[in-house]
């Protein structure tokens, strides 16, 4: 007789060696690139807004802040190089039946975005080079090329992750070899692009709220000249742009989920059984096959998940248990998501609400602290709405085609790449704040900065004086 203890055992046993290490090493090597990303897709913009501003108006505090910006993304930069060649290598290490049956089709996505990655490597070179070296109107179009290489790098990698939760471009064999493969109908398959709009309009959300936070900082400590309040409005305003938009970007990729992943909804929502009209189901748990705990506001979530007065969401009990993901952590994370962005758009709008009315929040130093904590509120969000995806599409990597547990590998060994990872990531993380923090501090000093890079004229006048004090 087969008790519950035995089944959790005869699936132990079944599942890969490489599966539990593999998904930690993506969970931590995703979980932690996809915030520097959001700097090489927004961070750009927001220099160039400073730096175009500066040229125009003749303003030398927006060129310092061009200046100081245009570092700050080089030293993240680096880390990210890193910890994205460190992705390009997990796929296929950790995923083997994924990229050993899928490999031809997703070939080409990767290859644009490790185009994409070089380009903009360039061009942060040639911008950081040309500060004096360069006519100022030329070297500010040095940041369109790098900017859009970090759109364009970031719209591949998302594409690969559209397709995995909306397969095409290829068709499978009953033997399961994939044949009459088509690269530009995988990319460009039918999810991609709002996806992408989701996380384009994330990156502006993080980056805009992180670097906001840092002025709000210095104005908590007494530092309100004009150097901070541009720094502070410049990206703010990039982040009110991002936080108003969100929910509307997010409403429309979620439309059509059920009748695409009804499990992954119905999981978001809660649903134990179908119900007409579905309510909305905020906080709670599920346990034993049973909902506890929830507070039901009745007829919002067909409102809100199908956008419809009646229409039901599908029920749990209705679809195959081998078939849900992990329900309570993909619900915590889409309501983490969902509850954070809609705070963060209402601060927004009672900033800019409050300026229309003549009040000037940024002499508030409860706002000034709540802008301090909104760059971390930004950034959970952003995790758990990757959370919500991932693991929301669970237990398949490829929807309908390929179950997670048989695309990993059988190799044990693969904890010591976790372990190596976890060391590498976090000597590089203390690596970047001790960089940032000596470049802030002699910011805030006053003193004169270090050549960023050291071109021949810096080399030449370093060696000159070395001589004369020898």
């Amino acid at each position: 007789m087969l008790t519950p203890d035995l089944v959790v055992d005869l699936v132990t046993v079944a599942e890969p060696a490489g599966l539990l290490p593999a998904r930690q090493q993506m969970a931590l090597s995703l979980g932690w690139h996809i915030i520097l990303a959001c700097f090489g897709v927004a961070f750009p913009a927001m220099i160039f807004v400073v730096h175009r501003r500066g040229i125009v108006r003749d303003d030398p505090v927006a060129l310092e802040l061009a200046k100081r910006w245009s570092k700050v993304s080089a030293v993240l930069f680096a880390i990210g190089a890193v910890s994205g060649t460190v992705l390009s290598f997990e796929m296929g290490l950790l995923w083997p039946g994924l990229m050993g049956t899928y490999g031809d089709v997703l070939g080409l996505p990767f290859a644009f975005e490790g185009l994409s990655f070089f380009i903009e490597a360039i061009f942060l070179g040639i911008y950081l080079y040309g500060w004096g070296r360069m006519p100022p109107r030329l070297h500010l179009l040095m940041l369109l090329p790098m900017a859009v290489a970090g759109v364009v790098g970031t719209f591949c990698v998302i594409a690969v992750n559209a397709w995995m939760n909306a397969p095409t471009g290829f068709r499978l064999t009953e033997s399961g070899e994939v044949v009459d493969v088509q690269p530009w109908a995988a990319m460009f398959n039918d999810q991609v692009w709002l996806q992408f709009a989701h996380m384009w309009v994330g990156a502006y959300l993080v980056v805009g709220l992180s670097v906001a936070g840092v002025y709000a900082v210095g104005m908590l400590r007494g530092r309100r000249d004009e150097h901070h309040r541009l720094g502070f409005l410049v990206p703010f305003v990039f982040a009110t742009v991002a936080a108003l938009s969100q929910p509307f970007v997010g409403h429309l990729l979620g439309l059509g989920l059920g009748d695409r992943q009804p499990a992954k909804l119905a999981a978001f929502e809660l649903a134990e059984t179908t119900e007409s009209p579905s309510p909305l189901r905020i906080g709670g748990w599920y346990a034993d096959g049973e909902v506890h705990g929830t507070i039901d506001i009745p007829v919002l979530g067909s409102i809100l998940a199908q956008n419809s007065l009646d229409k039901p969401v599908r029920g749990l009990d209705t679809i195959p248990e081998e078939d849900h993901p992990p329900v309570n952590i993909a619900h915590w994370a889409f309501q983490s998501m969902v509850g954070i962005g809609t705070l963060l758009a209402g601060a927004v709008a009672l900033f800019w609400l409050a300026r229309w009315r003549g009040h000037d929040l940024l002499r508030n130093r409860w706002f000034l602290r709540f802008a301090v904590a909104a760059g971390p509120l930004a950034v959970l969000a952003l995790e758990s709405g990757w959370v919500a995806t991932e693991v929301g599409r669970q237990p398949w990597v490829v929807y309908g085609y390929l179950r997670t547990e048989d695309a990993a590998g059988s190799y044990s060994g693969l904890w010591w790449l976790l372990g190596t990872t976890v060391v590498v990531y976090a000597a590089m993380t203390a690596g970047a704040v001790v960089v940032l923090r000596s470049m802030a501090r002699r910011w805030r000093a006053g003193e004169a900065d270090l050549p960023s890079p050291y071109g021949p004229a810096e080399l030449a006048k370093s060696a000159s004086t070395t001589g004369g004090e020898r």
